[in-house]
């Protein structure tokens, strides 16, 4: 579809589902879940394991064809833990998988398909022996992970610095850095005096975002009917 063809009624009702389906299902699988969680298509979120922790105004988006996946493991002297902070976002199609600590700064933004995790899963002599060795990964404030980019056990990532598309990093980035390939090796620096614009300065006025984007929606929407709606769905048209 080139264009949301559902009525401001029903577009309403699907997000209210949403934030119903957030706080009944998923909200007792953490530790901890912040204010104003904003989780699209959560029935897509998987949740596993103890000692997972979101802060406030984290962004998840999943999708039926790429799950979102926070998995915690414990086994033997393992005890995985992952926490999220303020203002992140994790898009569709995210693995992050912990046996020893995963954490992820505020204003954070994880795109499609990234990988996160802090173990090796095997012994690398004894292949039957699970979890093998760990390292703990630290995201600090305001990093932005690209598509399908790949974060190792033991890395700390620099705050604002930036991972490149399918990047693989297996060691330590500084801040205010780019960097790309694999393994990933520094391309540019930032300049870390920014101007940086960060997730927060956006959310941080949660009321009157939401003020404003309903405007908006009521605005975009005003023409739609359900009877436009449903046809859009059963015998689509060019330009639907």
């Amino acid at each position: 579809m080139r264009r949301d063809h559902r009525p401001y009624l029903v577009k309403g009702l699907h997000r209210r589902l949403e934030l119903a389906y957030t706080n009944y299902f998923l909200r007792p699988q953490f530790d901890s879940l912040g204010e104003h969680p904003v989780f699209m298509q959560p029935w897509h979120i998987r949740v596993h394991g103890a000692r997972i922790q979101l802060g406030n105004q984290v962004h998840i988006v999943a999708a039926r064809d790429r799950h979102v996946r926070l998995c915690v493991w414990q086994f033997d002297s393992h005890h995985g833990a992952i926490t999220v902070g303020d203002f992140a976002l994790i898009c569709p199609g995210v693995r992050v998988d912990s046996a020893s600590s995963i954490q992820i700064g505020a204003n954070c933004m994880i795109a499609s398909g990234a990988y996160l995790s802090d173990a090796d899963w095997h012994d690398l002599y004894d292949r039957t022996r699970p979890i093998g060795t760990t390292a703990p990964i630290v995201l600090e404030d305001n990093v932005w992970i690209g598509d399908g980019a790949v974060i190792c056990k033991g890395v700390t990532i620099g705050h604002n610095s930036i991972v490149g598309a399918g990047s693989v990093v297996a060691g330590d980035v500084p801040s205010n850095v780019v960097v790309a390939g694999n393994p990933a090796r520094i391309l540019k620096q930032l300049d870390p005096f920014g101007p940086h614009r960060r997730r927060q300065d956006l959310l941080a006025d949660h009321a009157e975002l939401t003020t404003q984007l309903d405007r908006v929606e009521r605005y975009l929407l005003k023409e739609n009917s359900l009877f436009g709606w449903l046809r859009s769905i059963v015998n689509p048209r060019p330009g639907d």
